[in-house]
């Protein structure tokens, strides 16, 4: 979320204030590829849903213990994906029209809601063989579907386009409203499939911190979440050379690829803040997590820029021209903040 509010324009901008090899590759990290390949900012997206996962297991034992029924369980959850839905197509603009066939009704909020709700319901019926084994079921049918079945309309072209791909032919012909690349949409229907394996991947995660066993030190846990990201990332970049590594399509090696980095960023974490015991440091990012779909949504209804400018652009117009981007950049990061903080301050927070 920090790269959300702002983060991926300040490191942009230190490319341009301090330009050499590697400020401009941290530049180049913060823009999404074309199709195919992988940068930072195609990460931030899955590892949002992979930390999503992660919750359930603590959030479902919580609830259980407080005497909550699994089908009140189960029925907060379908509630939680619809909301999450509803708040997607709000973002895109609903709103602002009420042109509901001109509307764009997928959206990163409704892959969120969708993915984590089908994971959650998986994860709440089945134990953890069963859950394994649907996973991998997912990853394997959804590249099957991708590689074996073109789309009818294709003209031949490769399976693994948005033309020729059986993902886009879906969503042109059952999506309704407007479809974000016209042919394709990155939130579409069919790859709201795999989606659903990056939110169980995270639910497994979740469920092995919360595991407790004799001699399962959280030392070993960080330990055995290398060991698995390893071999996600292993597999993830073999399948690769047949099934490429795409966010748009969420292929199946995109999956494992992107949910080994996510494990990795989590395994360092949890090693420092919970084994390590280091928390200092952590405020700055406590405050934006702990509202992250709030700042999500507010930088779409509130001019955040507006407020920046009137308080800092007069201080920034002193500075030079290829320095005023970064501090620019700086300064929204901070009113952001500033407005998350006053929230956290209140315990106020936004929960679906």
């Amino acid at each position: 979320m920090f790269f959300i509010m702002g983060g991926a324009g300040l490191l942009a901008a230190l490319a341009q204030w301090m330009p050499c090899a590697f400020t401009e590759e941290l530049a180049r990290q913060m823009d999404h590829v074309e199709w195919n390949g992988l940068v930072h900012h195609d990460t931030i997206f899955p590892l949002f849903l992979f930390i999503a996962g992660i919750a359930f297991p603590f959030s479902l034992a919580k609830q259980r213990e407080s005497g909550k029924s699994d089908r009140a369980i189960r029925w907060k959850v379908v509630r939680r994906g619809i909301t999450l839905v509803l708040l997607g197509v709000i973002y895109n603009g609903l709103l602002d029209h009420w042109n509901f066939c001109e509307a764009r009704y997928a959206s990163v909020l409704g892959r969120i809601g969708l993915a984590w709700m089908f994971g959650a319901l998986i994860f709440m019926r089945s134990d953890w063989k069963p859950r394994i084994a649907i996973t991998a079921a997912i990853l394997v049918g959804y590249y099957l579907l991708m590689r074996f079945v073109p789309a009818p309309d294709s003209g031949g072209a490769d399976v693994f386009t948005a033309e020729g791909s059986i993902a886009g032919y879906i969503d042109r012909q059952l999506l309704p409203g407007r479809i974000y690349y016209g042919n394709i949409d990155p939130e579409g229907i069919l790859s709201t499939l795999p989606a659903i394996a990056t939110a169980l991947l995270g639910m497994f995660t979740g469920e092995w911190v919360k595991l407790q066993r004799e001699g399962l030190t959280p030392g070993k846990k960080v330990l055995w979440m290398v060991v698995a990201g390893v071999v996600m990332l292993t597999l993830g970049l073999l399948w690769n050379l047949d099934f490429p590594i795409n966010k748009k399509l969420w292929t199946s090696s995109f999956v494992l690829v992107v949910g080994a980095y996510s494990l990795f960023m989590f395994a360092l974490f949890y090693w420092l803040i919970d084994v390590r015991g280091w928390r200092r440091w952590t405020l700055f990012f406590t405050v934006i997590g702990m509202n992250s779909i709030t700042i999500y949504l507010a930088q779409k209804f509130i001019n955040f820029s507006y407020t920046s400018t009137k308080l800092f652009g007069g201080l920034f117009a002193f500075l030079p021209e290829q320095v005023q981007p970064f501090f620019e950049s700086a300064g929204y990061i901070g009113i952001c903040w500033i407005f998350l903080y006053a929230l956290y301050c209140q315990r106020i927070f936004l929960k679906v």
